[in-house]
């Protein structure tokens, strides 16, 4: 039997994000969008009542939730403001490459510094030259004795300017293309350089950066993995981030429908209420399809992962209607607002800007239609678990 019904203690979650959304991010969300203001406090909040770090098993100071449960938060968090959730969750893209492989004693280090105190990782593959093409990574891990000696520089990194320590991905084999990709941890305090924060046109209240490695050394054993299986770690990282990712797309759509519903039972043209225009129902009913189907995707994707499946292509599935669908739902907010939704000065306006780095980020839309190619016309074959070895 299939059944979508939430347990108490998922609903009880989803009450508790939803509250915090409501009270502790809805009320500023407009203000550090328009400053690009750093949401410290707010992330201080969410980590002290439990909305950070929920994937980091029990044993290194974790809740050890679930993927669906994980969901739930982030549909909940964007709700209020997906710029404040990508700061609050990237922790979770950050830590997965190191719950999948890493060393006990990596795990207790690392891990354990998140959930004993409010600090942030990052996650580092993106360089300017290798976004969706990651063999075309120019950064170098050079083995040098008892050390790694790391050089180069990565873009677009979510909390970059904040980090405590980044999952950083480099060549360890220039002639091999992605299976010459190594995986490792970095301490801040290890030399790393914040080269510059991007000005963006939406999510402005999260951090992005361009940070830099200049003959940076780590020990040898802040080797994550194996050598040179580090682009399988990041793809195994990816099936795992993605319906979160999927769940923020939600969220924004399922507030850009939100204020499009109540701005049309209040905006009244040719004598009545807009929304009591056909053409203005047709655009509210595609929207709550829209973010229906999107939060199925999501939460399929996630349940997957929790029972231990190989999620590639529900993944991709989920990432890439979500986010498309968070772009046109937006898109048609603004457009039942009229003019108005074309001003700061009204909600949706935000939301339409948020709304397009979903397409991008975490793999564009055109990757995960390659996926989702791949996956469906290659011959099937017996699903292996998430867990699989790397």
């Amino acid at each position: 039997m299939v059944d979508f019904t939430l347990t108490d203690e998922q609903k009880n979650l989803r009450e508790m994000a939803h509250d915090f959304a409501e009270k502790e991010i809805r009320p500023v969300a407009w203000e550090y969008d328009r400053d690009g203001t750093w949401p410290e406090e707010i992330i201080k909040k969410a980590w002290e009542v439990g909305l950070m770090n929920t994937h980091i098993p029990e044993e290194y100071g974790g809740p050890g939730a679930g993927y669906l449960d994980g969901c739930l938060i982030e549909e909940e968090l964007s709700w209020g403001c997906s710029g404040i959730q990508t700061s609050l969750g990237c922790n979770g893209l950050a830590t997965a490459p190191v719950v999948i492989a890493a060393s006990e004693e990596l795990k207790k280090e690392y891990l354990g510094r998140l959930t004993e105190a409010p600090l942030l990782a990052s996650f580092c593959l993106t360089e300017p030259d290798a976004g969706s093409d990651v063999s075309g990574m120019k950064t170098t891990a050079v083995r040098k004795g008892d050390k790694w000696v790391i050089n180069g520089s990565k873009c677009f990194i979510t909390n970059g300017g904040y980090a405590n320590w980044y999952t950083v991905y480099a060549k360890t084999d220039k002639e091999a293309g992605h299976r010459g990709i190594s995986a490792f941890i970095v301490p801040r305090d290890a030399g790393v350089v914040v080269d510059k924060k991007e000005d963006k046109m939406g999510q402005r209240a999260s951090n992005t950066a361009t940070v830099s490695f200049n003959d940076v050394e780590i020990p040898a054993d802040h080797l994550i993995g194996e050598e040179n299986k580090g682009f399988k770690i990041a793809m195994m990282t990816l099936d795992r981030t993605r319906p979160g990712v999927a769940a923020m797309a939600t969220g924004i759509a399922r507030a850009a429908m939100e204020f499009a519903i109540d701005y049309s039972k209040e905006r009244v043209q040719f004598g009545v209420p807009i929304a009591m225009h056909q053409a203005i129902q047709f655009m509210i009913a595609d929207m709550a399809t829209d973010v229906e189907a999107a939060r199925l995707l999501t939460w399929k994707s996630a349940v997957m992962l929790d029972q231990g499946q190989r999620n590639t292509l529900l993944s991709s599935h989920a990432k890439r209607f979500a986010a498309d669908a968070a772009m046109k739902v937006a898109t048609d907010a603004v457009q039942v607002y009229g003019g108005y939704g074309f001003i700061k000065e009204y909600p949706v306006e935000k939301l339409m800007r948020d709304a397009k780095i979903m397409q991008l980020y975490e793999g564009t839309a055109q990757i995960q239609r390659l996926v989702i190619a791949r996956e469906t016309l290659l011959p099937r074959r017996v699903e292996e678990p998430a867990t699989a070895g790397v």
